[in-house]
């Protein structure tokens, strides 16, 4: 990997064996990479970059005005999310087995072991969120098999620091990050549509845009809602 200059801009460059140009934009700072074709030289890179500087400084702009959490430390009083709404932490210690409850659709209640530790905690809640996005996503997977037509042989759950969702369409396997636990159902149902249409079609091109126009319509305001929450593990893509 090597840099470019565009004015000011700084921009990773990563040449790998691939046929298009791909630009994303990373939090929190609006670092900028192109992954590029082998054959492509830097002088068409500059150029690429350049017919894409408005929409590089509107990404790098948003970065700068949202909202992200601090470092949590799991103790009471904390603000958490759990499928799009905001709650309050609240820690109870008591022995047992730890658990977690919702309460007045404002407070997330933590029932654990006494001098338990953060990372415990955390643990715990981490759990809770993995529990129920393996109870939502299986319905979610049966219903938009139906409707596409394509079938989903295998899924998973896991912390991902740059996408919402993965696939490899060969084995018609999909990875779903667990963050979606936070955001508001039909967020998620947004990345298991976008991973099932990458079946069809690999790329972010006119022929995926025009499956997710038919399987989805409303799909491009899910995916503005979706990246106006916290987004500081995820990057933009062009």
């Amino acid at each position: 990997m090597h840099q470019i200059s565009v004015g000011e801009l700084k921009i990773d460059v990563v040449r790998k064996d691939i046929k298009n140009l791909h630009l994303a934009v990373y939090p929190p700072h609006g670092r900028i990479r192109i992954a590029t074709p082998l054959r492509i030289d830097d002088e068409a890179v500059r150029l690429f970059a350049i017919s894409k500087l408005s929409w590089i400084k509107k990404q790098q702009e948003k970065f700068r005005h949202q909202d992200r959490q601090s470092e949590r430390q799991y103790i009471s009083g904390e603000t958490h999310y759990f499928k799009g709404r905001k709650y309050r932490l609240n820690v109870i210690q008591e022995p047992g087995t730890p658990r977690i409850e919702i309460r007045n659709k404002n407070f997330i209640d933590l029932y654990i072991r006494p001098e338990s530790t953060p990372e415990q905690r955390e643990k715990v809640i981490t759990e809770w969120y993995r529990d129920y996005l393996k109870k939502e996503i299986p319905t979610q997977i049966i219903k938009w098999q139906k409707i596409t037509g394509l079938e989903v042989k295998e899924w998973g759950i896991k912390q991902m620091r740059t996408k919402w969702g993965t696939c490899n369409p060969e084995a018609k396997r999909i990875w779903l990050n667990l963050e979606l636990a936070k955001k508001p159902p039909h967020c998620l149902e947004y990345i298991i549509v976008h991973e099932i249409v990458h079946f069809l079609e690999r790329h972010h091109n006119d022929r995926f845009i025009a499956y997710m126009d038919q399987f989805l319509p409303t799909w491009r305001a899910y995916k503005e809602e979706l990246n106006r929450f916290t987004l500081g593990f995820t990057k933009w893509e062009y």
